[in-house]
This record gives structure tokens, sequence and C-alpha cells, in this order.
């Protein structure tokens, strides 16, 4: 089997709110029950709508925020309960691409400085030549050294972001949305570097998205969350061309077609989006979903496979019928 480079048991990551005199404290549970593994050579997308838990469980499978209860694996070890320098090993393992690069690097610091802050961190000093290295694999070049983020496109700050997460030589990228903060045109370039990084690099990627487009192009793999656990899993293939859970499918119909005179069945779903402070009871999906009937109310549904597949997982009791 190939080698495990990331794994979740039973994840959760609660946070408490502070209530007024007149209100009793809350707690948002933001993640809340996942399982997830990410093995050598796989790029997995994790993919939902806004406030799903996308970016919490990525800041928790870095080791960025202790999770309330669960296990955390990384290279095969428990890091769950980490602290301070024995998480160096960690960092050397899993490195982090944020949002938006423009608030993730440090504006007082010229590009060098902010390439040399992770060979420092784990008790080194780089050489020009190394720093040089990093830049060019990501496609600049020495004379962006002395410069600052401010004098860089978003698409140029996103490259430095990426070269910064490669400085220790990392197994594992975690891209919380790499491309969302950037122009089309750039999204596009920025994918593509990805890409060559992972061949030449043997790089395993998560990317986190809400973009179902741009997890397709990226991803061998697809989880998607809602309302934070994993509602449906399986090769990008299988869950694009046959999803199984009602969210996926509905989550799928709103992807434009790119081709004049194609439409696709529009899945409206009505409702809002529960809050995490009180979810509902069994399955979350289940106030908004048009299949959902009292077992649904009752008990939460397990990933379980989906018929006819050995690797494609959904929790959900009424499926989407396989296509033919």
């Amino acid at each position: 089997m190939t080698e495990e480079l990331l794994r979740l048991d039973g994840v959760r990551k609660h946070f408490g709110l502070r209530g007024a005199p007149w209100r009793e404290s809350q707690t948002v549970k933001a993640v809340d029950g996942v399982n997830f593994v990410v093995r050598k050579g796989e790029t997995v997308g994790l993919v939902g709508e806004s406030g799903s838990g996308k970016s919490t469980l990525a800041r928790v499978a870095t080791r960025l925020l202790d999770p309330t209860s669960g296990r955390v694996e990384i290279g095969g070890k428990d890091v769950t309960r980490f602290r301070g320098r024995r998480l160096r090993p960690v960092r050397r393992t899993v490195q982090m691409v944020f949002q938006d690069p423009q608030a993730s690097l440090n504006p007082r610091q010229s590009v060098g400085t902010i390439l040399s802050t992770p060979f420092r961190a784990q008790g080194t000093r780089p050489t020009r030549g190394q720093l040089i290295e990093l830049l060019q694999k990501v496609g600049l070049s020495e004379e962006h050294l002395e410069r600052y983020p401010h004098e860089f496109s978003g698409g140029q700050r996103q490259r430095i972001g990426i070269a910064r997460a490669l400085a220790v030589s990392p197994d594992l990228l975690i891209c919380d949305e790499p491309v969302s903060a950037l122009d089309v045109s750039v999204q596009a370039q920025v994918l593509n570097l990805l890409a060559d990084l992972r061949d030449e690099l043997g790089l395993s990627y998560v990317v986190v998205a809400h973009d179902l487009a741009v997890v397709r192009q990226v991803a061998s793999r697809v989880a998607v969350m809602y309302l934070g656990t994993i509602v449906e899993e399986g090769p990008s293939d299988q869950v694009y061309a046959a999803p199984a859970h009602p969210y996926t499918k509905a989550l799928l119909s709103a992807v434009p077609v790119p081709e004049p005179g194609v439409t696709r069945e529009r899945i409206v779903l009505t409702g809002d989006v529960p809050t995490p402070i009180s979810p509902p009871s069994g399955c979350p999906f289940r106030t908004r979903c048009y299949k959902a009937e009292d077992i649904c109310a009752t008990e939460r549904p397990v990933l379980e496979l989906v018929q006819g597949h050995t690797e494609h997982r959904a929790a959900c009791y009424f499926p989407e019928p396989p296509t033919s």
C-alpha cells in the first residue's frame, strides 16, 4: 500500500464563544468528526461552500491549530499533542500555502528574509544560492531577493509563498484556496506551476477550494465537506461523473458548461446553511435536502461504499443511483 503522509481520525475542532451576561456561552463545531487520509503521490481536493470547515481542517492537519479531539498522524507518527520544538520535524514534512499572499507575507521583510525564515526556524542558515534556487523553482529570479512584497503582483506574491513552503523540502503541501485571490488568467499559471512542482519534486497536495473546476483540473481524489463533516469522497473522475450525495450533485449542477448550447439541470437548494453552533440532528444536510426522510433526522449516516465502486464513498441513506 502507498505510504500515508497524513491521517486524521475522528478529528473535531470546536471554538468556544463567550456568552454575554444574558446569554450562555456557545460552541462552534467547525470540524465535527472527520476521517481523512492523504497518501504519497496523491493530489486531494477538499471542496465545499464557505463556512463548511475546509480551512479549519487544513490548519488542524498542519498543526497550526490544536484539535479538540481525535488523532492527527503525519508520516505515520501521532503528532496530536506535539508542542514547540517537537513540531520542528513535522514542519519539514507538511507545509501550507495560504489563501491571500498579500496577508501571509510580512510587508516589512524582503523576499530574501522571508525565504530565510523557514531555514532559521529549523536551526540552519541558508546560502544565497539556496534562496536563488527556490525562486527559480517558482519562476522568479535572483533580482527579486531584495524586493518587498508590495512590489509584486498577486500571482508573483503567491509564487513567493509557494517558494517559502518549499524551503524545507516538504513531502506534502496543503494549499488553502491558493488561486481564489488571483485573476483568472493568473490562476492557470499558478495551477500549472503546482503541477510542474509535483512532477519535479514528487510532492503530494491537499488543495482546498470552493471552485469545483479548479479541483477537477488538479485533483486525483476529491472530498466534499458540509457543515464540518465529509459527506462524499472518491476518485475525482467518479465523483464528477456520478455524484452519489445530493449535496455534491447540487454543487456540480451549478458549474457552468463550457460548450455553447449545452445546459445542465440546475438543482437549487432551499433554505440557509445551518449554524455550526447548533447543527441539525442526524444528517447535517437534511434541512436542505430534496431526498430527506424521517430516518435522516435520527442518526448521522456514515461514509459507505457506493454501489459498484471500491473507493467511492458517500454518507447518505438515499444516495443517487449509479449511472449506467
